[in-house]
């Protein structure tokens, strides 16, 4: 079985690019304090990198 994360979206989504939006939303995330559990692959990380200052990341 792969690695997952867990990741927090700590910030909302207010005043954000519509880039940063979308990689919120490509993550599965939807509303602030909403956690979701994603594979650790690298399109995730790249995901994850651009919205790094929104999210909290943990190993699930």
């Amino acid at each position: 079985m792969a690695d997952t994360l867990k990741i927090t979206l700590n910030r909302g989504l207010s005043g954000q690019t519509k880039n940063r939006r979308a990689c919120v939303r490509g993550l599965g995330l939807k509303r602030r304090q909403h956690q979701v559990v994603v594979a650790d692959t690298p399109e995730n990380r790249g995901m994850i990198n651009k919205v790094a200052d929104m999210i909290s990341v943990e190993r699930a």
